[in-house]
């Protein structure tokens, strides 16, 4: 069955440790893990230093990634996009944390990611 035609909670059982290690990595400064789920797309744009400079510009005032809260589950035929409100450890206030999930070879991986 393809990720889209999961119901939410599938999909979530799926995704969400994805995300977890994404944000692990990125609070961890380990561009390795941080990028261990991307597709070869989105890991060509979010290189050591991209990351890194990232990170300069955005954990002084905005802190560490917190908890996140699920919006809503966007299907396409070949992606799934998740919205979360997310929270930071600094910054006061909401983010929006959204992803594009892809299957590639047998696996689920991000496409694109942004907090916003």
């Amino acid at each position: 069955m393809s990720l889209a035609q999961m119901t939410d909670a599938e999909i979530l059982a799926i995704v969400e440790p994805l995300m977890d290690n994404c944000l692990a990595g990125s609070t961890e400064r380990d561009h390795a893990k941080h990028v261990r789920d991307f597709t070869d797309r989105l890991r060509a744009i979010v290189t050591p230093e991209n990351l890194t400079a990232q990170l300069e510009s955005g954990q002084p005032t905005n802190g560490y990634f917190a908890e996140r809260e699920l919006i809503g589950i966007f299907r396409r035929p070949d992606r799934v996009g998740v919205v979360w409100r997310q929270f930071l450890t600094k910054a006061e206030g909401e983010f929006v944390n959204h992803a594009v999930f892809v299957e590639k070879d047998g696996r689920v991986l991000i496409d694109h990611c942004l907090i916003c």
